[in-house]
């Protein structure tokens, strides 16, 4: 067999393996981005750049391989080693990348005094999440969770927490004793914290489109509602209504005066 029939012939399974390759990235794309990093939490806590990288190394290398290796010329039985050896490698390969953006995945927002902060799993110690209720304890298939914080007990405790913070130490967002359900009592003890919709929008002009579009769906007035800024990889705000929740998100530093 010639050079460019063997081509051809491996470019056409190059391009099926291709095919499965590219389905099968779009099958994880949708657990990975309908359920551990919905919505804005692609952007908050950076899971878009860490999937498409994972994912683009193992579309791509498997059919490179399929490629190189496929010989139609080969004994049925050790073509179909070879190539079960290459999709062997890409499952492996996938398996570890989903892993990877798995135990990088937003747990919580939790809600601080005057702010949202992005939760990441590396953030806290996952042997202490065994400690809280089961409602609040993250699970394989759920997505990150809206919480509170309780105040400290004491002053003993509220110094130990300040110098460990202060030292590089964990902050209240990162010990899960603290952690709280986020009810309306919870969001709506900072709603002196709150701050006009209005302030942040004239800031970002570019967003008000955007704003009217969220408070539209949710039967409200851009001027009932309210954001805190989101900490996280990007600048984001929630958009917060009368009751303290969250009906949507909007891109922009909201660290403004």
């Amino acid at each position: 067999m010639d050079f460019l029939t063997r081509l051809r012939a491996a470019a056409k399974a190059a391009g099926l393996h291709l095919l499965g390759s590219m389905t099968l990235a779009l099958i994880c794309a949708g657990l990975v981005f309908s359920i551990w990093y919905p919505s804005v939490f692609a952007s908050l806590a950076g899971g878009r750049e860490l999937f498409v990288l994972v994912v683009a190394v193992d579309v791509v290398c498997g059919p490179l391989l399929t490629l190189v290796l496929y010989n139609p010329v080969k004994p049925r039985r050790e073509l179909a080693r070879d190539l079960g050896f290459v999709v062997l490698i890409q499952l492996v390969a996938l398996g570890y990348g989903l892993q990877t953006v798995w135990l990088a995945r937003p747990l919580y927002l939790v809600l601080e005094t005057d702010r949202f902060r992005v939760i990441a799993a590396p953030d806290v110690d996952v042997r202490e999440l065994h400690n809280l209720p089961k409602d609040m304890q993250p699970q394989l298939l759920s997505g990150p969770m809206t919480i509170g914080l309780r105040p400290p007990k004491d002053e003993t405790e509220r110094m130990k927490v300040l110098l460990e913070s202060v030292a590089g130490g964990r902050d209240y967002a990162q010990r899960p004793d603290f952690f709280l359900p986020y009810t309306p009592e919870v969001g709506l003890r900072a709603v002196q914290r709150f701050k006009p919709l209005e302030r942040f929008l004239n800031a970002h002009p570019e967003q008000r489109k955007k704003a009217e579009d969220v408070s539209m769906l949710h039967g409200l007035q851009v001027a009932t509602l309210r954001y805190l800024p989101v900490v996280g990889r990007e600048d984001w705000i929630a958009l917060l209504d009368t009751q303290a929740q969250i009906v949507g998100f909007l891109k922009g530093d909201g660290f403004i005066n």
